[in-house]
């Protein structure tokens, strides 16, 4: 399968690294294209199509300066989209650019794989909405984002936090202290401070400066610059400004675990100083100085900046921000960390809660079964699929199978008693015995009307004498419904009506299963009226009045 993977920095890369290679592993025919690092080009075995340190921009000031570059490079990622169509993108954090491929990338169709969730709790809680409608799957690496996302209304996977399997793989292979000394040119006798300016050139150039200033204060330690491997020593020895400068490359890990303090930059590697164990100052000086600041403080939403703190919600390691970070104050919070103190101890069992917190998961093969089982498994779920429809279709079969069935309920309610009304109109036309099949059909009307059981006797004994002499005349027929209404209208037993349906132009009019479902004294007083009205089968109007008559005649 293909997969674009995007990283905009060094700890992107580190963990992209190791994210392709638990994809190779599971899929042999994988096909990578990336935007990263030398890390990834290892693991790769293909140079980045860009690297990264085209894409490093840190600040308000700086991103402005570069945005002509930035667009370019977005519209490089998109045509390497369009062209070669990968089965994934996966993102690695870098959220400013990553969440507006993302929004492309979804409009092709390719599943989208956020791999390090955006900082979105911290600032800009509006690119929440973007994620939920542009990522496929987010992959956490910090333990208190699923809370967060969840009260959001999206569901995310905690995998675990990549450091924590790196820092344990680089501490079994890490070598002897005084074989890294000697490789490193260092002096054997005198303790280290580990300083770690960043992974940007922008982050570098403003906090190194101070950073050296601050351990010159302490001359019984020699300090150290954790280098980034994308920047190149020349330009840390520009902007230090310091001939007797140390720079380690590629040991970052070994500097840390062998150094008595360090001073980072706010980033990932805070979380990596504290994994190791090695007491911290966190110090991020930007440009704007307080006006930085003061949009800072607006725009955060968490009372800290730093991973260890988060983690754990609680001050463990000091920060030092924009204009607080000064060479007074990081000297400062040094000074008590560089020997035994309770601050010293503080900030280590700090460390040892923030790792129970995060866990032992292997972050990068986690994701990366995710990730495979997703898009390994379109001929499973296809098949699920089409047994879901297979499923909707038996379904469907027995819903047609209920619907026949329920096609009765539906003749039901369509006026089919007029049918055999009908019929037995005809019957009583063509042959004076449909008043005997007629009567049974009255009879039901008894059970309805049970203030006259003996009624019923009445019907059957005078259609029986109507009928040899008229057989074809359903008027006497009609003189049954009479007899049931007789005792309601005890006066008029009224033989009269029972002459005047002689005419034929009654039984079409007294074809009276109609008036069965309203009430059984209607039909008898109504032999003149509704004949004509009932054709319209709507005679409510017309029952009405005969109603009125026959109270007025009881």
């Amino acid at each position: 399968m293909k997969y674009v993977i995007i990283a905009g920095e060094a700890s992107g890369d580190l963990h992209a690294s190791q994210l392709i290679k638990s994809l190779k592993e599971l899929d042999d025919n994988a096909e990578i294209r990336f935007f990263g690092g030398d890390l990834m080009a290892k693991e790769a075995k293909r140079s980045p199509d860009l690297h990264y340190e085209e894409m490093n921009v840190m600040g308000f000031s700086e991103v402005l300066r570069k945005l002509p570059a930035l667009w370019r490079n977005l519209r490089q990622a998109k045509r390497l989209l369009r062209e070669f169509r990968p089965d994934a993108l996966i993102l690695v954090d870098y959220p400013g650019f990553n969440l507006k491929l993302a929004k492309f990338a979804h409009g092709l169709g390719i599943p989208v794989h956020y791999f390090i969730s955006p900082k979105v709790w911290a600032w800009k809680e509006w690119r929440v909405k973007k994620i939920k409608k542009y990522v496929t799957r987010l992959y956490s690496i910090l333990p208190f984002e699923v809370g967060f996302y969840k009260k959001h209304g999206y569901d995310v996977t905690y995998v675990g936090n990549p450091s924590v399997q790196e820092i344990a793989y680089s501490m079994k292979h890490i070598p002897p202290r005084k074989h890294f000394l000697e490789r490193q040119g260092l002096q054997g006798e005198k303790p280290i401070i580990a300083l770690l300016p960043g992974s940007r050139k922008g982050e570098i150039r403003n906090n190194l400066p101070l950073m050296i200033a601050a351990a010159k204060r302490f001359p019984e330690f020699q300090y150290v610059v954790g280098a980034a491997p994308a920047i190149p020593e020349k330009f840390y020895r520009e902007v230090a400004q310091d001939p007797g400068l140390k720079v380690a490359f590629g040991c970052t890990h070994v500097l840390l675990k062998y150094s008595q303090a360090a001073v980072v930059t706010s980033g990932t590697a805070t979380l990596e100083t504290a994994l190791i164990g090695t007491p911290q100052v966190v110090a991020y000086r930007a440009n704007g100085i307080k006006l930085s600041y003061k949009i800072m403080e607006k725009l955060l939403k968490v009372k800290y900046v730093s991973l260890p703190n988060l983690i754990v919600n609680n001050n463990v390691v000091p920060e030092l921000l924009v204009h607080l970070c000064t060479v007074d104050s990081i000297a400062r919070e040094l000074s008590p960390l560089l020997q035994p103190s309770p601050r010293r101890d503080w900030q280590i069992a700090g460390y040892r809660n923030m790792q129970r917190r995060l866990g032992n998961y292997v972050a990068s093969e986690y994701v990366a079964e995710l990730i495979y089982d997703s898009l390994a498994k379109p001929e499973e779920p296809a098949e699920k699929k089409r047994g879901g429809r297979g499923r909707r279709a038996e379904g469907a079969d027995t819903r047609e199978q209920p619907a026949e069935g329920t096609e009765e309920p539906k003749r039901r309610r369509k006026p089919r008693r007029r049918k055999p009304a009908a019929n037995a109109a005809n019957a009583a036309n063509a042959d004076g015995s449909a008043a005997q099949a007629q009567q049974p059909k009255e009879q039901p009307k008894q059970p309805k009307e049970p203030k006259e059981p003996k009624e019923p006797k009445e019907k059957q004994s005078q259609p029986k004498q109507s009928q040899p002499k008229d057989g074809q005349q359903r008027p006497k027929s009609a003189n049954a419904p009479k007899s049931a209404n007789a005792p309601k209208s005890p006066k008029s037993p009224k033989p009269e009506p029972k002459s005047e349906p002689k005419p034929k132009a009654e039984p079409a009019a007294k074809a009276e299963p109609k008036p069965k479902a309203e009430s059984a004294a209607e039909p008898a007083p109504e032999a003149g009226s509704r004949p004509r009205r009932r054709r319209r089968r709507k005679p409510a109007q017309a029952q009405t009045p005969d109603q009125k008559s026959e109270q007025t005649e009881k």
